[in-house]
This record gives C-alpha cells, sequence and structure tokens, in this order.
C-alpha cells in the first residue's frame, strides 16, 4: 500500500496547530485578538465538540473585560507574586539530585537538545529554555517541519522529524507537563485556564498513544 502524501501532512500540521494553540495560551496573558480568535466560530466550536466547559462569561463578557480577568489568572497561577506554579521543566524534575531551581540540569539538557536538531529552530520568547511555551514551540516548529516534508514526499527527512518528536516527548514533556496541568487544574479559580490544562493532558496522551506506545509496538 502505497503512502498517502496528504494524508500524512494533514495529520501534522493538524498536530502543529494545536501545539501552537497551546503555546500562546501558556506564554503569556491572552490579548484581546487571542480571545476573539478564541469566541471565534472555529475554535468555540471545536471547543465544544472536545467539551471544554469555558463558561457562558467567557463568550458573553466583553472581550476587554475577559482579558483583563485573565492577566490577573495568569499573574496569579504562574508568576506571582505569592505561591505560584513555576512553568518550567526543572522545577518539576529532578538529574541527578537536581531539582527545584531554575537554570537547572533539565533546562541545559532542553537547550542542547534544540539546538542540535540540526533544523534552525530559534524560538522568539525571550525566558528560559525549559518553560513549557517554549518546549511546545519546539513541538510546533518540528511538526509544521514534519508536514513540509510529507508534502514533498521526502519520507526520510519526515520520519527523522517524527523521531526528533518521539524522542522529545518522552526525555523531556511527557515527564513533566501533565503534572504542571494537574496542579494548574487544582488551583485554577476559573474556568479558562482548568479547561485548557485539560485539554493539553487530552492531546499528549493521544500523542503519546500515537507517537510513542504505537511505535513500541
Amino acid at each position: 500500500m502505497g503512502t498517502d502524501w496528504n494524508k500524512m501532512a494533514d495529520n501534522a500540521k493538524t498536530r502543529s496547530d494545536m501545539y501552537g494553540l497551546l503555546t500562546l495560551v501558556f506564554r503569556q496573558e491572552p490579548s484581546e485578538a487571542f480571545i476573539n480568535e478564541l469566541r471565534g466560530p472555529r475554535l468555540a466550536g471545536a471547543f465544544s465538540d472536545m467539551e471544554l466547559e469555558m463558561g457562558s462569561s467567557f463568550y458573553s463578557e466583553p472581550v476587554s473585560t475577559i482579558a483583563d480577568q485573565l492577566a490577573l489568572e495568569f499573574s496569579r497561577l504562574f508568576i506571582g507574586p505569592g505561591r505560584h506554579i513555576s512553568a518550567h521543566e526543572s522545577i518539576f524534575t529532578e538529574v541527578d539530585g537536581d531539582s527545584g531551581g531554575l537554570w537547572g540540569a533539565r533546562t541545559v539538557e532542553v537547550k542542547k537538545f534544540i539546538e542540535t536538531t540540526g533544523l534552525d529552530y530559534a524560538s522568539q520568547f525571550t525566558g528560559l529554555p525549559d518553560h513549557i511555551s517554549v518546549e511546545l514551540e519546539f513541538m510546533q516548529k518540528l511538526a509544521d517541519w514534519e508536514a513540509d516534508k510529507w508534502i514533498e514526499m521526502d519520507r526520510i527527512s519526515a520520519e527523522y522529524c517524527l523521531s526528533i518528536q518521539r524522542m522529545f516527548l518522552q526525555q523531556h514533556i511527557l515527564g513533566w507537563i501533565p503534572k504542571f496541568c494537574d496542579a494548574v487544574i487544582a488551583q485554577a479559580g476559573i474556568p479558562f485556564y482548568r479547561e485548557l490544562a485539560k485539554l493539553t493532558n487530552s492531546f499528549l496522551k493521544l500523542e503519546e498513544q500515537s507517537l510513542v506506545t504505537e511505535t513500541a509496538a
């Protein structure tokens, strides 16, 4: 049976789009333009299909009001002051007894991983390399690059890119982002971040099943 190049490309592009959406969710407080996009018919319909309970006020309140609410919630959850959830892999993992601090061993590992992929990837994010948005954006770029290779009917390069994604999932993302999302679900005060953390977990379970489990089998 021949390869369905278009189907493979579409699948990679869909995955890239999801990673891109989640990157924007966790990078910074959402802009009014991003909120309008989330409330638009395409994404609102997708959220409904996925049974995400964003709350009626998310769609009915003025976008400026929602932006103000989410800016406060983003700061409370991820920035502080006070107790907050650090969105960095080095805080959630331990390597040879090194844990609990920024620029830990995991930070260095992620930086080296990204630098050695050979994909000429450079995030515009100015924070630490192991911030959740940097790791999700890295996967977005990899999946997007994979889609291009399927379109070009370059199986070797596409499968190489898939192998990098699989490795990054196993070595980094799956080891901490689900725990991070569990913390967000437990501490979120309004539906937005709780529901999108649930979406992140569900998506990563699918990624693990399709890229890791099925491959191993």
